[in-house]
């Protein structure tokens, strides 16, 4: 049989790191995507170690998800691997996390620029619609195929200074929509993944986060946190086949935390 193989856009940390380590300890080959300096780049270092330390196959790219040069060319080099191997990607998950966190209006100090509102939206949002569009058009993702992207409460709750990203978090929740009903001719499923507070780099670096976290933990009925880990154990079991009806959704995996809020 051949092996099934994972994208991850925003592979070297959290929600993208716990994924591409699992996704590996299933058998499928991963493909990560991340822009990482020198300071960080060993994030996506130790994420490749683990994978291969799974005995899975790994190929990293360290680009911006966003351009669509450096996209295409990452897709051509993917797709010369795989038909090579006779094989596929089974999945593709959207977790960049690349965003201006500023008020849109300010009293004092900076508020929102024109050129970042557009920047938070095109990486956070639309980036998912060029790559999905890649992966399908060009024979990578076939039949059986699973799109999932990582949004956030803040598609629909005001948290300060989270302005343009709930927007890009909307929009990204509304591509999922367009890209189930669009590719379920082919047979490609699309839902989003709306995970209970989660620490992780991204999140400590929105303003009072500290306070998310607390109130989370008094608000979860497990008396925890979610983990990078336990969306990425979902994820799994979202990806087999008899999720094969389950398209266009955006699916909670959060322990019970909101339905305690």
């Amino acid at each position: 049989m051949s092996r099934p193989w994972v994208i991850v856009l925003g592979a070297s940390s959290g929600f993208g790191a716990a994924a591409a380590i699992r996704f590996a300890q299933e058998g499928y080959g991963v493909v990560g995507v991340h822009l990482d300096r020198r300071s960080t780049i060993h994030n996506a270092e130790s994420v490749q170690s683990s994978v291969e330390a799974a005995g899975a196959p790994c190929m990293m790219f360290n680009i911006n998800a966003a351009d669509s040069e450096l996209r295409e060319e990452c897709i051509v080099t993917i797709k010369g691997q795989l038909e090579e191997r006779g094989e596929h990607v089974k999945v593709l998950l959207h977790s960049l996390a690349f965003g201006s966190l500023l008020p849109m209006v300010a009293t004092e100090g900076r508020s929102l620029s024109s050129k970042q509102m557009t920047m938070t939206i095109e990486v956070m949002a639309n980036s998912l619609v060029w790559w999905s569009r890649s992966v399908v058009e060009s024979g990578l993702m076939v039949e059986g195929g699973r799109i999932f992207a990582m949004t956030s409460s803040g598609s629909q709750r005001t948290i300060p200074n989270y302005g343009a990203v709930g927007a890009a978090k909307a929009a990204l929740e509304s591509h999922i929509r367009y890209l189930a009903a669009e590719l379920a001719p082919n047979k490609i499923t699309a839902n989003s993944i709306l995970a209970g507070i989660t620490v992780t780099p991204a999140l400590l670096k929105i303003p009072g986060s500290d306070v998310l976290i607390e109130a989370a933990k008094r608000r979860n009925p497990h008396g925890r946190l979610t983990t990078p880990e336990d969306v990425a154990d979902c994820l799994i079991e979202l990806s087999k086949a008899g999720t094969a009806w389950l398209t266009g959704n955006t699916l909670r995996v959060d322990g019970g935390e909101d339905i305690c809020g």
